[in-house]
């Protein structure tokens, strides 16, 4: 599996993801926005709009970027809008090499 796959399209980083191994989840650009627990519409937006992630979206960050990075329950804070400003401008893979002190 390539690093790239541990990059979610909306921002997640699926490599710290506790239920990927366990629901042989391929990862959010193999799975073609059709992962273990249903449709993605963040990842069928991105893959309408031919674009890896919402990072390179003009949009960013569009209502239900907003709406799924701040759920009560799913969400994080934002945290996934910022590691998509993040991608856009330095890459995911030197995102996860800094992230993890390599």
């Amino acid at each position: 599996m390539n690093q790239q796959d541990f990059a979610g399209r909306c921002g997640i980083y699926c490599g710290e993801c506790e239920d990927r191994e366990r629901m042989n989840c391929p990862g959010c650009i193999q799975a073609k926005g059709n992962l273990f627990w249903g449709e993605c519409l963040i990842a069928k937006c991105c893959i309408d709009k031919h674009l890896q992630h919402c990072g390179y979206c003009s949009d960013l960050p569009c209502d239900d970027l907003n709406a799924f990075a701040y759920h009560a329950e799913q969400g994080d804070g934002g945290q996934r809008i910022r590691n998509l400003e993040q991608w856009a401008v330095i890459g995911f893979s030197q995102w996860v090499q800094e992230r993890h002190g390599h």
